[in-house]
């Protein structure tokens, strides 16, 4: 059945959370602004977490209209905190801002569940408030990544290769939608409910695990960083 591919989607997202290839990272350091483009691309491509979320905006919608809203509105407030906070030089702890991004994903397989209904018995918040809200912090954690990358590289990003590293995010982003929309459309048939249900909490799931990893990676980070600077201490004794 075709709902087999959507649950190894959301699946593999778990045991391969975004990121970008070390030979990109290190072909960054002498890297054209076609190069930048071709980054971008490749991080939302693999970006899983940004994809996961991406397949529970679209899941319910059928209208091309619909379809547009949201994704612009996801693209356009992605695309502030990328470009604005890498140009400012704007950053945060990577492990969180991906724990907040997985948060995401387990919030709109949550509400595709209608659980603010059946759990709380309330509406859910305005969907693309909340589409525009998860985009900025969508965008902060790529731009945090980009500039983690050239920090790396001891590279200064300048506008334009920012931009262009935008440029790829969004062709990247083209390429996941045209391959999650027509897999999407084939669910939609005599058991597409049972299918919405295994998808959605496959999206839950997926998101709690990704979510638990990055807060798991972040402690672990931070242990191991206040263990060797106790040690570097002990030593300049």
């Amino acid at each position: 059945m075709n709902y087999k591919f959507i649950l190894f989607f959301i699946f593999i997202g778990v045991l391969f959370p975004h990121g970008v290839s070390q030979d990109t990272v290190d072909a960054m350091a002498n890297a054209s602004l076609k190069d930048y483009v071709y980054f971008g691309a490749e991080h939302m491509v693999t970006g899983y977490d940004h994809i996961l979320f991406l397949i529970g905006v679209l899941f319910f919608l059928t209208n091309y209209f619909d379809i547009f809203k949201f994704i612009t509105t996801f693209t356009i407030a992605h695309c502030i905190t990328l470009v604005f906070a890498t140009f400012l030089g704007i950053t945060a702890n990577a492990y969180l801002i991906d724990a907040v991004i997985a948060f995401s994903v387990i919030y709109k397989g949550f509400e595709n569940l209608e659980g603010f209904k059946k759990w709380f018995s309330i509406n859910p918040p305005n969907l693309l408030l909340m589409v525009f809200v998860f985009g900025l912090i969508h965008g902060f954690g790529l731009s945090t990544k980009l500039q983690e990358i050239a920090m790396q590289n001891n590279i200064n990003l300048s506008l334009p290769q920012i931009l262009s590293f935008n440029v790829g995010v969004e062709l990247g982003q083209v390429l996941v939608l045209l391959i999650v929309f027509p897999l999407l459309s084939m669910l939609r048939g005599r058991f597409f409910m049972m299918i919405s249900k295994l998808s959605n909490w496959g999206l839950v799931i997926a998101g709690l695990l990704l979510f638990f990893y990055q807060l798991n990676s972040f402690f672990t980070e931070d242990t191991h960083s206040h263990s060797d600077h106790n040690n570097h201490h002990h030593h300049s004794h």
